[in-house]
């Protein structure tokens, strides 16, 4: 269910690391907790976050809840598409579905993340 390739946060964010570059998205166990996207505020281009800051919100039928980054670094690409379409995040997101793309500062921040099987290990121990 969580792609072996991306690394995990305990705020359900997944990360894929491209050379310096990192895909950011939601993990199923996220999307699922929310419910039916229906809107999507993503970063401005440019911008630089510290880790742990707020980069967006999701917005459901159920809930607002916030997007951390848990990598610092600058906004090189947002999911333009999730303005149009955001139940790309329930329909996909691991894959379509990403958020943004960021240019991340340290790899330091990467000791941090867990792979698939601590966060499928994560999730079933409560997720909390």
């Amino acid at each position: 269910m969580y792609p072996s390739e991306n690394l995990y946060s305990r705020e359900h964010e997944w990360v894929r690391i491209e050379d310096d570059i990192c895909v950011l998205g939601i993990t199923e166990f996220a999307q699922h907790e929310l419910g039916e996207v229906v809107f999507v505020e993503l970063p401005e281009m440019g911008q630089a976050f510290d880790t742990g800051d707020e980069i967006g919100t999701i917005e459901s039928v159920k809930a607002v809840a916030e997007v951390y980054t848990p990598l610092a670094g600058e906004i090189v690409e947002i999911n333009e598409a999730l303005v149009d379409d955001p139940e790309l995040l329930n329909e996909d997101p691991h894959g379509d579905g990403w958020l943004v793309k960021m240019r991340f500062s340290s790899a330091d921040d990467l000791k941090s993340l867990m792979n698939a099987e601590q966060y499928e290990e994560y999730v079933k121990s409560g997720g909390e």
